[in-house]
């Protein structure tokens, strides 16, 4: 009984033990339940500052990330085109490296391939009459040229040929003194006179000046022409006046002339362009003093025609980064020619239009294997953008010259203040140059290039601006050697060799056929590496692409002509000479010829 008493009293006072232990687990759980609830209230009351505090953590490590942390690679189709290059080796991302050297070559930079089988002919056949048995006594042709030196070159070259056709004596052509260039100088000035008169004294008969008629002046008959005016033109359309006339001026006399003469007329070209047409004994030693004093720098050097001077930039409306500034500056002296359309800068770029630019070119001379230790002399006016622009250029090749540095302002000062005379210094220059490399397909590359043909093919690069472009696009998506390749590839056809030009493209001034012979050997090169050969053959096709797009069969003239074309020329009215001139827009090839 006792026992069972005992069991009953401890069962019970573990019951009441359980029930105090639940009854303590409630109380916590109750009061654990009114702390969330007051820290609930507590928060929602101080809500907003609590989300400033957080705010303010989270500026605080985003600004400690963004100067701690090193910024992303930078895209170079926007940056400056002078950030790009800080030294001779410069780096444009971590891939595209431009080296300092040119690199390993399999060929010899400094001369043209089977240069040696071509040499210039221009002798004139049994059939040629001359100017003894053909000129007619009483009739004189007087041309006016147009433009700057090299484009009023070709007209001059053009005359002798047409006083030939006409049977007609030349008088020494007018030189043109009031274009954009102003220059005040007469042909005797630049052009040696005497020896024009006698050097061609067998093919066509010129005088100084139109004889007196009766102790009074002959006044001549004005008359223009259209541009690639044949044979058949002249007798048409200037022969009837001449022959009642007797002596007929010709106005605007440049490329009025056609590129599809019969052999011995082409061939008189030639003799009147690179034998009879010589510069003046003070600009000719001049010239030459510069070659002597680039030659005593280095054995080999090159010649630029940079061509990046303001009005370039503004005739061909491109762009070249500089934003509305730019814009505003190249646009207002674009303004001066009403027949100019408004540009489209990314279709100009596109189909090759726009010259390189001074980095470009450097670029483009490198991939070709020209190191940073060859000197540049380079033919400029005022470049666009001074010494920011060329920064890149003088980067990559520090032999930097042109005839302000390496001659004196006193050995210039007989030639500073004559347009004329100073392109004819840089003429001579570039003649005398290795390698010449023109940025734009005007009168001064295109006179260079044919001489340079005819004088043994000296390496005379014209940069394949179309397929380049792109190129330049692309080049930090590849490496410097892929770059490089590309560059060679493209530039194919485009380096003065022999027989890269189809026969008939182009200005008969710029590749002058029909006065280059081959010697004997041409056709053992065809069987020792017909590869090679036939490679060459075919990069013709695709040095005269551009070409091909813009001409016609009969000579149309490549873009640089066609931009200064009158379109729907016409035959303008005769004029006797005392007529009133009306004040005529300056023609926009005499800004942008030379």
């Amino acid at each position: 009984m006792m026992l069972t008493n005992l069991k009953e009293l401890i069962f019970s006072l573990k019951m009441k033990r359980k029930r105090r232990e639940r009854n303590h687990n409630n109380i916590l759980l109750h009061g654990s339940n009114d702390f969330c609830i007051g820290l609930n209230r507590v928060l929602w009351r101080k809500r907003h500052r609590i989300f400033s505090f957080v705010s303010g953590c989270l500026i605080l490590l985003f600004f400690a990330v963004s100067v701690f942390c090193p910024p992303p690679t930078a895209n170079n189709h926007f940056l400056p085109l002078h950030s790009l290059m800080r030294t001779v080796e410069s780096n444009f991302d971590a891939v595209f490296q431009v080296p300092g050297t040119g690199g390993n070559l399999d060929h010899d930079l400094w001369s043209s391939r089977r240069s040696k089988f071509f040499y210039g002919c221009s002798n004139a056949s049994e059939m040629f009459q001359t100017a003894d048995v053909k000129t007619h006594p009483n009739r004189y042709l007087l041309i006016s040229t147009s433009g700057g030196l090299n484009q009023q070159r070709t007209g001059i070259v053009d005359s002798v040929v047409a006083a030939y056709i006409l049977n007609a004596t030349l008088v020494i052509p007018k030189l043109d003194q009031r274009s954009y260039w102003k220059d005040s100088s007469g042909f005797a000035e630049i052009f040696n006179v005497d020896r024009f008169i006698s050097s061609l004294s067998r093919d066509v008969r010129i005088v100084k000046a139109l004889p007196l008629v009766g102790g009074k002046p002959w006044i001549p008959r004005r008359m223009s022409l259209p541009r690639k005016c044949n044979e058949k033109c002249y007798l048409n359309r200037v022969l009837p006046v001449l022959i009642k006339k007797n002596a007929v001026e010709l106005r605007k006399f440049d490329y009025r002339l056609s590129n599809r003469l019969e052999i011995d007329l082409q061939k008189l070209r030639c003799r009147v362009n690179y034998h009879a047409l010589t510069f003046t004994d003070p600009i000719l030693n001049m010239g030459r003093l510069l070659v002597e004093r680039m030659k005593m720098k280095t054995k080999h050097f090159i010649a630029l025609h940079l061509r990046f001077e303001p009005d370039m930039l503004a005739f061909t409306g491109c762009d070249y980064g500089g934003g509305e500034k730019e814009r505003k500056e190249l646009g207002a002296i674009r303004k001066r020619w009403k027949t100019l359309h408004s540009s489209n800068p990314a279709k100009m770029r596109r189909q090759g239009r726009c010259p390189l630019t001074p980095e470009e070119i450097g670029l483009m001379l490198r991939a070709l294997g020209f190191g940073s230790d060859v000197h540049i002399y380079v033919a400029s006016g005022e470049v666009y953008g001074g010494e920011e622009r060329l920064a890149p250029l003088k980067a990559l090749f520090p032999n930097y010259h042109s005839k302000e540095t390496i001659a004196t302002e006193e050995e210039l000062a007989p030639f500073s203040k004559f347009s004329g005379r100073m392109a004819a210094l840089d003429y001579i220059v570039c003649d005398g140059s290795d390698v010449f490399v023109s940025n734009n397909n005007g009168n001064m590359a295109r006179m260079l290039a044919g001489r340079r043909r005819y004088f043994g093919h000296k390496p005379t690069i014209r940069p394949n601006a179309k397929k380049l472009y792109k190129l330049f696009l692309a080049r930090n998506n590849m490496t410097w050697d892929e770059f490089a390749t590309q560059v060679k590839a493209f530039q194919i056809g485009f380096m003065g060799a022999p027989k890269e030009v189809k026969p008939g493209r182009g200005e008969f001034h710029e590749n002058p056929r029909s006065c280059i012979c081959e010697a004997g050997g041409t056709e053992t090169i065809k069987k020792q590496t017909p590869v090679d050969y036939n490679a060459n053959e075919n990069n013709i096709r695709d040095a005269t692409e551009g070409t091909d797009e813009q001409e016609t069969a009969e000579d149309d003239p490549d873009w640089t002509d066609a931009e200064y074309l009158d379109n729907n020329t016409k035959e303008l009215p005769d004029t006797d000479n005392n007529a009133s001139n009306k004040h005529e827009q300056p023609e926009v090839e005499m800004l942008f010829s030379d």
